[in-house]
């Protein structure tokens, strides 16, 4: 190797071309998730001017060209010239880490504080135009091809009215997409607007011609109703706040007749979806004034163990917001995705433990309908407890593993977990040739027979007896439900298989409302994946190819002229060779990996669709789900 290495090999990145030759850096990543992070930091700007006071209305645009607007009626972005020499508005578009929220006095608390920022958003669009409405000026400027000044900051007419308005349209040379998605859109909207209560933010999709609107005066009791309305609920929804050392904190809880816990928590309207002091400081408080509660009504006897956390909040939906000032906000990592203010524990715990004290005793009636719940999981906690004491003394645990997964489970030679793989398959016929075709070494086959348990309402007595989902539990290795532990996995990967049909699409919703419900951390760290087998297969001059969806189909008709088309009805159609090479092998398959990018929608979506109510399920896929009674493809050709 001859490469020369020296000081001319060191490149400075001037400005915002940086972030062009690096956009991972700066916004995760160029797919849908990098693209829609362009939209969430523009309406962050707006949002923070509405949570500091100045501006009740925001409104989104879908625009027909593909581009992106969003106004506010705040302030207004500051137009008057920069110490830089520049126009205040050049400098928030153009220059890194430039902001308001660095300033002291500019707002009081911002969601938008460790974001990338405007410039970020003008250096990875095609273009950008600028509109301020302050001082009775109408202000325009527009920068292209990645944060160029184009024209120059100028006054463009005379108002009355205040606000910043952006249009953005995102690079194609830098995304993979710039399609935006109506659904992620409305979901992240609608949790700001439950949050930011008295905002009205209005979206509008110019391309399908619809509009939609977001307002809640009584905000986190709104929004604990949306998230519980297909759950039967033990009481009305129960909210609070109050102010200490200046944090603020609201707090809304709802106690439902099931079994699961669903906390969801903020800061400075930010979902931090790996918790923090915050959480850390209502769990601890929350358990207190129960325990406290049970005590002076002598239902917990001086003899008695308190009731444990995991019990107190068994079937509990909570929603907890707190809004922090720049001065004593902290986040641990990279992200926001914990809070680390050390102060916000000791105050969330004595807001929590204050107020539900005193709700408890105020409302007695709810509060020992609450208590009875509580005892109930700590009956089935504790019975769970000492049966899997006994299993874990000795050789029974591998006994009754054994058992129930003998005849069934076709297990990997290899005992490191970090490289196996255990295939969920549909049918005993798919199964038996996915082990057929399997890389022994390193994969695990376990057939299904049938549709699994539907455990959006079942106990998990209920999941244990059912001899589907049993298996599963075992032959994964790691409990379930308050008793699962992502260290006891024993395969890196969990792939569901199942037939490219409604039956294979309705397998893999209700294996995935079980892993949400009950294993949930196997899917927030990333060990859940979805097997993607053809639709087509293709046959030319004896040799096959395959496509995975029409367009793929259109194609290969098209490049290969006459061929003999087969359309795989199902998993079971395809040989081993087929299935291995399309669907198993690790360097030619492609695997969808499941995550939890948005919390609050996806436990909306699994309540709706897997709930007990039948109107909501309907007014869903009616609003979502578009029917089509045409065959588009051809046997032959």
């Amino acid at each position: 190797m001859n490469e020369k290495y020296d000081a001319s090999s060191i490149k400075i990145l001037e400005g915002l071309e940086a972030v062009r030759v690096r956009p991972g850096m700066y916004i995760g990543s160029v797919d849908a998730r990098g693209l829609h992070h362009l939209l969430w930091e523009i309406l962050d700007n707006a949002i923070d001017e509405a949570l500091n006071g100045y501006g009740k209305e925001i409104t989104v645009t879908l625009n027909q060209d593909g581009s992106c607007t969003v106004s506010d009626n705040g302030r207004g972005m500051p137009c008057d010239i920069h110490e830089s020499g520049k126009s205040a508005l050049e400098v928030i578009f153009t220059v890194l880490h430039a902001g308001g929220k660095f300033q002291e006095g500019a707002y009081k608390t911002a969601g938008g504080l460790h974001g990338v920022g405007a410039s970020v958003v003008n250096a990875l669009s095609e273009w950008v135009e600028v509109d301020v409405f302050r001082d009775k000026k109408h202000y325009h400027i527009r920068f292209a091809d990645g944060g160029t000044k184009t024209s120059k900051l100028e006054v463009v007419g005379n108002t009355n009215k205040t606000g910043s308005t952006v249009r953005f349209k995102p690079d194609a040379k830098i995304f993979s997409t710039t399609t935006f998605n109506i659904e992620t859109i409305t979901s992240h909207i609608q949790e700001e607007a439950f949050l930011l209560s008295g905002t009205k933010i209005t979206v509008i999709d110019e391309i399908n011609k619809k509009e939609y609107v977001y307002e809640y005066p009584d905000g986190l009791k709104s929004f604990i109703e949306y998230l519980d309305e297909d759950k039967d609920t033990l009481h009305d929804p129960v909210v609070f706040e109050k102010s200490l050392n200046g944090i603020d904190v609201k707090i809304a809880f709802q106690y439902c007749d099931s079994y699961q816990e669903n906390t969801f928590s903020f800061v400075n309207l930010v979902r931090t979806k790996d918790g923090g002091t915050h959480e850390v400081g209502f769990k601890t408080g929350f358990t207190k004034a129960i325990n406290d509660f049970a005590r002076s009504e002598g239902i917990l006897k001086e003899k008695d163990k308190n009731f444990e956390g995991v019990d107190v909040r068994e079937g509990l939906t909570t929603i907890i917001s707190l809004s922090i000032g720049e001065d004593k906000l902290q986040f641990e990592g990279q992200t926001k995705g914990k809070l680390g203010t050390p102060e916000a524990k000791n105050i969330t715990e004595a807001v929590t433990s204050e107020k539900l004290s005193y709700f408890l005793q105020e409302n007695k009636a709810v509060a020992l309908k609450i208590i009875k719940k509580i005892k109930d999981a700590t009956a089935a906690r504790d019975a769970a407890r000492k049966a899997k004491e006994e299993v874990r003394k000795g050789k029974k645990n591998d006994k009754r593993s054994e058992k129930v997964l003998s005849g069934k489970l076709a297990n990997a030679q290899s005992k490191d977990s970090s490289k196996l793989e255990l295939f969920l398959v549909e049918g005993d016929s798919a199964g038996g040739s996915a082990k057929k075709c399997r890389d022994s070494k390193y994969q695990a086959i376990l057939p299904l027979r049938g549709k699994v348990l539907n455990t959006e309402r079942a106990s998990i007595n209920e999941v244990e007896k059912n001899e589907e989902l049993n298996t599963i539990i075992h032959a994964i290795g790691a409990g379930a439900g308050a008793n699962f532990s992502i260290e006891d996995i024993k395969y890196d990967k969990v792939i569901i298989m199942t037939d490219a049909d409604t039956d294979g699409a309705h397998i893999q919703v209700l294996l995935l409302t079980f892993f949400y419900r009950y294993m949930r951390e196997l899917i927030e760290t990333g060990h859940v994946y979805i097997a993607t087998p053809p639709l087509y297969g293709i046959k030319k001059n004896g040799e096959m190819h395959y496509a995975y969806d029409e367009r793929e189909l259109e194609k290969l008709k098209n490049d290969l002229g006459k061929t003999e088309i087969k359309r795989y009805k199902g998993l079971g159609e395809m040989n081993a060779d087929e299935l291995w090479d399309t669907t198993m092998d690790p360097y030619k398959r492609t695997l969808v990996q499941v995550t939890l990018e948005d919390a609050t929608a996806c436990e909306r979506r699994v309540s709706v669709l897997m709930g007990s109510k039948a109107e909501l399920r309907r007014e869903w896929i009616d609003e979502n789900i578009d029917f089509t009674l045409e065959e588009s493809y051809q046997v032959s050709n």
